[in-house]
């Protein structure tokens, strides 16, 4: 536990760094990734250009302090950390590394306001984080470890299949190179792609499992994106035959298992999660409304899946809206999703578990219609594909 000097201290500087927030981030990390080039496969650069990485790292420190006397106000947001950076590998020795540049941007950016006292309490402050976060991260390891089938650290995988989804998302289906078997995963869960050497750069990306667990297969349907290195490497250059290595599942975005109707709405590649989660509650007799939002019929990935299994399931009902529809397109609809296309989905109690998946901007749309519309907050969940952002318009 922290004195009481030191939270008063944290309490009371939150609101400069509040200010401040977006400049101290900015000076940390070209701190952290010049001081420690060894980090930098943990980071995905696209989102270090776009801004989006800093922000999240200076919500997430400000929420910290701001909530340093109840830290229980946090235990969502830290458990969505502790996936995060399970799936990444983080080690406790990398707290280190981070702590000390965070405190250095901090007192360049608030010059002779960083006094040593105020230092001084933001370095227990991180101390009693990092420790928080490295007992959770162990605790995770270890469950992995431990699973029948399942790892710690990089395992070796084959890719046995590929398959096109549509003209942009291709599915990749590994075997472990050891034949030991599979875990057990959650539907929604993601798994992690290391590779050491793409043009001289070691990465690491999150790609969302596709499929139910269950299978001699881990199955990811990844998105050729314009500038993404490791999309275009895996579409461009993994073959049959090819090793790859990966991390064990990580994600606490999961399906609730329970009776109420699902409602899965899904913009572009954020169908992917979603088709795990139906491929695993297909049998369990639960209305399933599967809708999903596409340019076209060109992009639309596993529309014949879906469609066929709605004709085997009759709790299966997918609806499709299509916002340049061509000429050979049916879709359901055209446009963009409002809120009397999603209501005449929704039951008059409007209890459902509803999942969001896309876009930011889709996202921000659909949950400001489920809001108006009145599904219960804690039965409304989403998940960001990259580091979190608002969704608030």
């Amino acid at each position: 536990m922290l004195d009481t000097a030191t939270v008063q201290i944290i309490k009371a500087t939150v609101p400069a760094l509040q200010i401040y927030a977006n400049d101290i981030t900015s000076h940390f990390y070209p701190l952290l990734f010049s001081q420690h080039p060894e980090v930098l496969p943990y980071f995905n650069q696209t989102n270090q250009g776009k801004g989006t990485q800093p922000k999240a790292l200076a919500n997430a420190v400000i929420a910290y302090g701001a909530n340093i006397d109840e830290l229980g106000n946090l235990s969502d947001a830290v458990s969505k950390i502790v996936q995060k950076h399970t799936a990444l590998g983080i080690l406790p020795e990398q707290y280190d590394a981070v702590g000390s540049c965070l405190l250095q941007a901090i007192k360049a950016v608030l010059g002779d306001a960083a006094t040593d006292e105020v230092i001084g309490a933001w370095a227990k402050a991180y101390g009693q984080l990092a420790n928080i976060l490295i007992a959770a991260e162990e605790s995770v390891y270890t469950a992995n470890e431990q699973k029948e089938g399942g790892w710690r650290g990089e395992r070796e995988f084959i890719l046995v299949k590929r398959e096109n989804e549509s003209s942009v998302i291709t599915s990749f289906y590994f075997q472990p190179f050891d034949n030991q078997g599979l875990p057990d995963f959650e539907a929604g869960q993601f798994l992690t792609i290391l590779f050491d050497d793409i043009d001289g750069v070691a990465v690491r990306r999150n790609y969302s499992l596709s499929d139910a667990a269950g299978k001699d297969y881990l199955r990811i349907s990844v998105k050729r994106e314009p500038n993404g290195v490791v999309s275009n490497h895996l579409h461009n250059n993994i073959q049959l035959g090819d090793k790859v290595k990966l991390r064990a599942p990580s994600g606490d975005f999961t399906l609730r298992k329970n009776a109420k109707p699902l409602v899965l709405l899904t913009g572009g590649v954020g169908i992917t999660p979603a088709i795990s989660m139906l491929n695993t509650a297909v049998g369990s007799g639960r209305d399933i409304r599967f809708i999903h939002a596409a340019i076209n019929s060109d992009v639309h990935a596993f529309k014949q899946h879906v469609d066929t299994l709605a004709a085997a399931n009759s709790n299966i009902t997918p609806l499709y809206i299509y916002s340049q529809p061509q000429a050979h397109c049916q879709p359901h609809a055209t446009g963009f999703i409002d809120a009397s296309f999603i209501e005449a989905q929704l039951p008059a109690d409007r209890d459902v578990e509803l999942y969001v998946l896309g876009p930011i901007g889709f996202m921000k749309a659909a949950l400001a219609i489920a809001t108006s519309l009145g599904i219960p907050s804690t039965q409304i969940h989403y998940e960001f594909f990259g580091p979190a952002e608002s969704l608030t318009a």
